[in-house]
C-alpha cells in the first residue's frame, strides 16, 4: 500500500485437476484446496489479518486474480464465478465489502428468499450475467431503428445467446473505486496462460448501479484505440501511486505512441496485433 504500512502475501496448496461438480462450482475449472492472502505488518512482520478460499481457483500468475487499488482489494473466484471486493483497513482488518457474482445488489438474496414459493425450484442465471445479457440485448436492439434490420440482428443475437451464457469472468481490475474493468471469455481461456486467440469480451461494470456501462470484443478496433490513448488508465493502481506519473507509456509520450504504431503498421494482420494487445490489458 502506498502508507508502507502493510505488505499483501498469499499462500496455496497444490493445484488439482479433479474438477469434479460441485454446488456452485464452474465445470472444467481445477481446484485448489486452500489459498490464503495474509495482511502483514512490515514493521515487525506480525500477520494482522487473512482471508482464505477453500476447493476454490485463483490465479495467482502474474497476479491475474487478484489487483490493488488504493484500499480496496479485488479477488476474482474463478471456480464459483464471484467477484471479492475487500477494503484493507487502518486498524490491520482485511473486510469483505461487496461480492459480485450470483448476486449484484446487497439485498438481491433477500428479494428472492422473501418470494418464497414462487422462486423455490427456479433455476436463475448469475447477476453478473443477466447483467451481461441484458446490455447485449439492449445495445442490439438500440442500434437498429428499422424494424427489418433490428429482426436480424435480434435473431442473431439468439443464435448466439448460449455462447453468451456459457462466458465466464477471467480477470478484474478497478478502473477507479465505482468501476470495474471484467473480462468474460470461455472456460477454456480462464485457466490458460496464453489466450489471446480464444474470443473475449471486456466490460466496464459500475458496482454502485450494478449495471454494465460498456462493452468490447477483445477484436475490437475502438478498444485497441482507447488502449493507445489511455493505456494509463488501465493501470489505475501504478497511476495513482507516488512513482506513477514517472512511468513512460505511449499514453503520455509520444515517442512510445509512435513506436507502437510502427508495429501495428509492420505487423502481417493489424487483427493480430489488436488481439495480442488485448490480452496485455490486465498485465500491470
Amino acid at each position: 500500500m502506498e502508507c508502507h504500512q502493510f505488505g499483501l502475501f498469499v499462500t496455496s496448496t497444490a493445484q488439482s485437476n479433479d474438477s469434479s461438480a460441485t454446488e456452485g462450482a464452474i465445470h472444467g475449472v481445477p481446484s485448489i484446496e486452500k489459498i490464503t492472502f495474509y495482511l502483514v505488518r512490515l514493521e515487525d512482520g506480525a500477520i494482522l489479518d487473512e482471508k482464505a478460499f477453500c476447493n476454490d481457483f485463483i490465479n495467482l500468475a502474474h497476479s491475474l486474480g487478484a489487483y490493488l487499488y488504493e484500499d480496496l482489494l479485488c479477488i476474482v473466484s474463478l471456480r464459483y464465478q464471484t467477484i471479492h471486493i475487500l477494503q484493507i483497513r487502518d486498524s490491520g482488518n482485511l473486510v469483505e465489502v461487496r461480492k459480485i457474482g450470483a448476486f449484484c445488489q446487497e439485498d438481491d438474496e433477500l428479494f428472492l428468499y422473501s418470494l418464497g414459493q414462487a422462486v423455490r425450484g427456479v433455476s436463475f442465471l448469475p447477476g453478473i450475467k443477466q447483467r451481461l445479457l441484458s446490455f447485449i440485448f439492449r445495445k442490439t436492439w438500440k442500434e437498429e431503428s428499422d424494424q427489418t434490420l433490428r429482426v436480424q440482428h435480434l435473431k442473431k443475437f439468439y443464435f448466439h445467446f448460449q455462447d453468451y451464457v456459457d462466458l465466464i469472468i477471467w480477470k478484474v481490475q478497478f478502473l477507479d473505486r465505482h468501476h470495474l474493468f471484467i473480462k468474460f471469455g470461455s472456460v477454456d481461456g480462464g485457466v490458460s496462460r496464453s489466450a489471446e486467440q480464444n474470443l473475449a469480451f471486456f466490460a466496464v461494470y459500475n458496482m454502485e448501479t450494478t449495471d454494465i456501462v460498456s462493452l468490447y470484443q477483445n477484436s475490437s478496433e475502438e478498444l485497441y484505440s482507447l488502449f493507445e490513448y489511455f493505456y494509463d488508465h488501465f493501470h489505475a493502481n501504478s497511476q495513482n501511486s507516488s512513482y506513477g506519473k514517472f512511468i513512460s507509456s505511449h499514453s503520455n509520450n509520444v515517442h512510445a505512441l509512435d513506436q507502437l504504431r510502427t508495429i501495428k503498421n509492420k505487423a502481417s494482420s493489424s487483427s493480430q496485433v489488436i488481439l495480442i494487445t488485448a490480452g496485455l490489458l490486465f498485465f500491470s
